[in-house]
């Protein structure tokens, strides 16, 4: 097995027509925070963009920067901070989650996976705010898609149809993303005692009220001392995140805290431990335990999260918490269940997605990591692949059976 570490975008090119001309297949990383996600790629060599780093454009006036797949996600936003700007979209650092550190992961890696955090109910996904790539596809050819600003994107937005494609499709080798300002501060209002249920109530009238919420999660009994410390005493917690500028956050966090105290007692969470505990939600801390003990990530409508679980947990143990309103579930399992017990219950509450992000390897090569999808969708799926990397050298086997 070689591994081939390029450290410009022609090599990258020259490396993958090679592969295509020989039906070589690759396995493409960054730094590989994200390896344990999907099925064991079954290739032959390794393409390690680790090299193809660095930031080549920033314009803050233009809320713009342009970098190389391989840069380092935690670089840009040091850059970024030090101009008072953010990716809006608070992408989540896999690391100390699969066993690693926390900090390499990579922006090609951001689009890759289609990363995003708890703001994601108010800002999306990193595909929402890519405006252009390099790439090459698994033909060996090299082609752009987008470029510096919205306008420049037309017909067949290539830049968004790779997101979430964990490198099947095309090698990305650069990429140019949309920055918003940073907000000057923010707050979190902490509901305590709320079950499952009444935390899902709360949490919608919170979303829907003038507040503002850029964050709302549920931290149940089960998980909430591994938040801060263990600095929350007394129960489960509903946290709301109000973002901005002082004066603003401070009366929007006075008005929502007086309506919120008709479902519970409410404390007020001040900027940094904010800032704090919206990190470790994002990233899943609770669960970075250091182990390979299944961890699923389920997607589905925010007041229907509850119920599954509840339904989930008389079939077998399940450690969780809920981001997104109550939209993402993160469950540790206590034992391995079928996925399709899973998923069963999932569609019987009205639908959704459960995509197995850690587990040992023998288990991911035995069950769908991903959620399983319709004919249709299965349809359009293959004749992506066929176009893009019809000889499947690209991680082949990571989202499907090769």
């Amino acid at each position: 097995m070689t591994t081939f570490i390029p450290g410009t975008s022609a090599e990258v090119h020259e490396i993958v027509r090679w592969a295509a001309a020989e039906e070589t297949p690759l396995e493409v990383i960054g730094h590989g925070t994200k390896q344990g996600i999907g099925r064991p790629v079954q290739a032959e060599h390794t393409l390690d963009l680790s090299r193809l780093a660095g930031v080549t454009l920033y314009e803050p006036e233009e809320l713009v920067l342009a970098a190389r797949a391989g840069t380092p996600l935690a670089e840009v936003e040091a850059l970024l901070a030090r101009h008072g700007q953010r990716l809006a979209f608070e992408p989540m650092d896999y690391g100390p989650l699969l066993g690693g550190k926390a900090g390499r992961g990579t922006l090609g890696g951001v689009l890759g996976a289609n990363l995003s955090g708890p703001r994601r109910i108010a800002a999306g996904a990193a595909r929402d705010h890519i405006l252009g790539i390099d790439a090459v596809s698994g033909r060996g050819e090299a082609f752009k898609s987008g470029g510096r600003v919205v306008k420049n994107v037309t017909g067949y937005d290539l830049s968004k149809g790779l997101a979430g494609s964990w490198g099947t499709l095309a090698v990305v080798t650069d990429l140019v993303f949309k920055v918003l300002p940073a907000a000057e501060t923010e707050r979190t209002l902490a509901i305590a005692g709320l079950d499952d249920a009444q935390a899902a109530a709360a949490m919608a009238e919170a979303m829907g009220s003038d507040g503002e919420v850029s964050g709302a999660a549920h931290l149940p009994e089960g998980v909430i001392g591994r938040f801060l410390d263990g600095g929350f005493s007394g129960g489960p917690r509903t946290v709301l995140r109000v973002e901005g500028f002082g004066p603003s956050v401070a009366y929007r966090v006075e008005r929502l805290g007086r309506r919120m105290k008709a479902h519970g007692a409410v404390e007020v969470l001040e900027e940094a431990q904010s800032r704090r505990l919206w990190r470790e939600i994002r990233d899943c801390r609770p669960f970075a335990d250091g182990t390979d003990a299944p961890v699923w990530r389920v997607s589905m409508a925010p007041m229907a999260g509850h119920r599954m679980l509840d339904a989930f947990r008389r079939a077998a143990g399940a450690n969780a918490y809920y981001d997104w309103q109550g939209g993402l579930l993160w469950l540790r399992m206590e034992a391995e269940p079928k996925a399709e017990t899973l998923r069963t219950l999932i569609a019987r509450c009205g639908g959704g997605h459960a995509t197995l992000v850690r587990a040992t390897p023998a288990l991911r090569a035995a069950v769908s990591v991903f959620q399983p999808q319709p004919p249709a969708l299965v349809a359009l799926s293959a004749r992506l692949k066929a176009q893009f990397d019809p000889r499947n050298i690209l991680n082949p086997g990571r989202m499907a059976v090769a």
